[in-house]
């Protein structure tokens, strides 16, 4: 994140660059060369259509640089936006160090969405798709996307960057894994970040569950087991909602770092799905050896009226839980494997809301 006095130098010593269709390198003065029936430069290549399958390069950038902002847009379905994937691969590696469905990467689950805003994301009412999540890199930067599903898409983005950033040789490159268990196992917690070696800083994730029965399904606590941690998590917290900042139950309240942009509670109930996320900016989480970041799957039968009436009512649960977690790492290391598109889009939620303008 800048720092609000950089606003106003006009000259830092970078280079500002951007990468579309129209300009797929970002050369300097190499942009609008195609043309339309207008005439030469006049919107020849704005769009281009992705088939079933296929993969696209989106970037391939020299560095030191940073990538500031990725905007993206397309015609949505729940199957394209949960079924196609981004991977971001830093430095000339041959593995990608991220790599998340469409709609996670840009801060919601489940494929649909109201439109929301946060610290680092916003969605519009027709998918209008931004992230400001800041990327340093000191070589390399490459970005592809792959349309995993069986129909073609209709793909607008635009890629905006710096060069010449003066990066440490031991920067924090973004990383990002998505995982998913539909339904989750008993008694056992769920992952949000898989074990994960060398130093680093966990960034925040996106969170989507679907209950898969009634009464409520947000008691499990966070656990962050940083470092030597074993058995035991230096980091807990109180429960799932609690977790994205909100209380007595879910809300849809999309805030600048927490909350939830998607929740569907038909007539005060806890079986709608829901999408929330944590940002960790103001708060970070650090560690300098290894991390692991799981969620307990356990729920609440019926009301409460004291403390104690309250914890003999807890109950270990299964629900479809997914997740998309980022943090930043200067060790570079293959993913754990990403679910495939069967599991990804596998039980995806009704579309958000008659208005929306995502088809099922």
């Amino acid at each position: 994140m800048f720092l609000i006095d950089s606003l106003y130098q006009a000259n830092p010593g970078l280079r500002s660059r951007s990468i579309c269709f129209e300009n797929p390198t970002g050369a300097s003065g190499a942009g609008g060369q195609a043309a339309s029936p207008l005439g030469p430069g006049r919107k020849g290549d704005p769009a281009r259509v992705v088939a079933a399958g296929e993969e696209v390069c989106l970037a391939d950038i020299q560095g030191p640089g940073t990538l500031r902002h990725i905007w993206m847009t397309t015609l949505p379905t729940r199957t394209l936006l949960r079924g196609v994937l981004i991977r971001i691969f830093w430095e000339g590696a041959d593995f990608p160090s991220l790599e998340l469905p469409l709609g996670e990467f840009f801060g919601f689950a489940h494929g649909s969405t109201a439109s929301f805003q946060t610290a680092l994301h916003s969605v519009g009412e027709r998918y209008g798709m931004n992230s400001f999540i800041p990327m340093p890199f000191l070589q390399r930067a490459r970005i592809e996307l792959h349309n995993q599903t069986a129909k073609p898409m209709t793909l607008f983005y635009q890629i905006d960057y710096t060069l010449e950033d003066a990066h440490p040789h031991n920067v924090g490159r973004l990383h990002g894994v998505f995982s998913r268990a539909n339904p989750t196992q008993l008694g056992e917690d769920f992952e949000l970040l898989p074990s994960r070696a060398g130093s680093g800083r966990f960034l925040g994730t996106v969170i989507g569950i679907r209950p898969l029965a009634d009464d409520w399904w947000g008691e499990g606590e966070i656990k962050f087991y940083l470092d030597d941690d074993d058995v035991l998590p230096t980091i807990v917290g109180t429960g799932s909602e609690d977790y994205v900042g909100l209380s007595w139950g879910i809300q849809q309240t999309p805030f600048l770092y927490l909350g939830a942009n998607r929740v569907d509670n038909p007539s005060g109930s806890h079986t709608g799905a829901v999408s929330m996320y944590r940002w960790h900016l103001h708060d970070p989480i650090y560690w300098q050896t290894q991390a692991r970041i799981t969620m307990q799957q356990i729920g609440h039968a019926g009301e409460s009226p004291n403390l104690q009436a309250y914890k003999e009512n807890l109950f270990e649960r299964q629900d479809d839980w997914s997740a998309a977690s980022f943090w930043y790492s200067d060790a570079l290391a293959p993913l754990p494997h990403c679910p495939d598109i069967a599991a990804r889009v596998e039980h995806l939620p009704p579309v958000v809301g008659s208005g929306n303008a995502t088809p099922p």
